[in-house]
């Protein structure tokens, strides 16, 4: 791999990561047409920490009051103090009570299919069947009713329900975003509350991933190059610049909008297959 593919593949992980189209996908997708025939893990890896990066720096605001209640939390556990409707009488304490929540059930199903990861994203007609599946999806929320339900209303069976969705976006071609946005829209859950969850709950699936890919990692494979720093670099600024313009998108109600693109993506990965 090239500095040139790199930067591009960077790019591609940063649009991908946060827009509704799966940066899996996309990485299989182009990988193949660039001739990488090898998977490029520690690559993967680094472009992937890219756009974790990015979310941190877009809701460093909601994790810093999430941190905040959490310390006040422990702090009344050290006195004895501490009760469990601590949780749900302040926002950001729930929130990251959902999001350990809705952890679980994407930690199950991923340590689940780790194991045939590797047949997984070695499918490009995989990719675009479900590619053209996630189109159909994101093209479902033209029919949702814009709803009210905030965090206040956020309940453990929401937060397990898109955790569980967020477990099978292991699929190449399933949008991890777009799924569990989705996902939320249907079940009641206001634009920006979905929208804000969806990319907190990717924090700690991104990491666990990270983790899991790290094992997979000979000593020689640990190579830090130019194509690294340029693949991380790239994924990390126009990852960010996605991510705030999805979060636009949603409030806007067009979420929708991606579905033709996915289906003539999933198309061309059918032919190309």
């Amino acid at each position: 791999m090239n500095s040139l593919q790199a930067t591009m593949l960077g790019i591609i992980q940063g649009i991908t990561e946060f827009l509704p189209i799966s940066s899996s996908g996309h990485l299989v997708i182009f990988q193949h047409l660039f001739g990488l025939k090898e998977p490029e893990l520690f690559f993967n890896i680094s472009v992937h920490v890219g756009t974790l990066i990015a979310v941190i720096i877009f809701f460093r605001k909601e994790i810093q009051a999430i941190i905040i209640s959490l310390v006040r939390f422990s702090a009344l556990c050290f006195k004895g103090d501490a009760q469990f409707s601590y949780i749900y009488e302040n926002p950001d304490a729930k929130l990251a009570f959902l999001i350990v929540i809705g952890s679980i059930p994407t930690a199950i199903l991923g340590l689940f299919f780790h194991r045939i990861a590797d047949q997984l994203f070695s499918s490009v007609f995989l990719v675009g069947f479900m590619l053209i599946i996630t189109g159909c999806f994101l093209w479902s929320t033209k029919w949702i009713k814009r709803k009210d339900r905030n965090i206040n209303h956020f309940s453990i069976k929401d937060a397990l329900i898109i955790g569980l969705v967020q477990g099978m976006a292991i699929m190449p071609g399933i949008s991890r975003s777009g799924s569990t946005i989705v996902a939320g829209l249907f079940l009641g859950i206001d634009r920006a509350t979905a929208a804000r969850y969806s990319f907190l709950l990717s924090i700690p699936a991104i990491l666990g991933a990270e983790v899991l890919a790290l094992k997979d990692l000979s000593a020689h494979t640990l190579l830090f190059d130019k194509t690294i720093l340029f693949g991380a670099v790239s994924s990390c600024i126009v990852g960010y610049c996605a991510l705030k313009l999805l979060v636009y998108i949603v409030g806007k109600g067009c979420l929708h909008i991606f579905a033709p693109y996915c289906w003539i993506m999933g198309i061309m990965a059918l032919i190309l297959s």
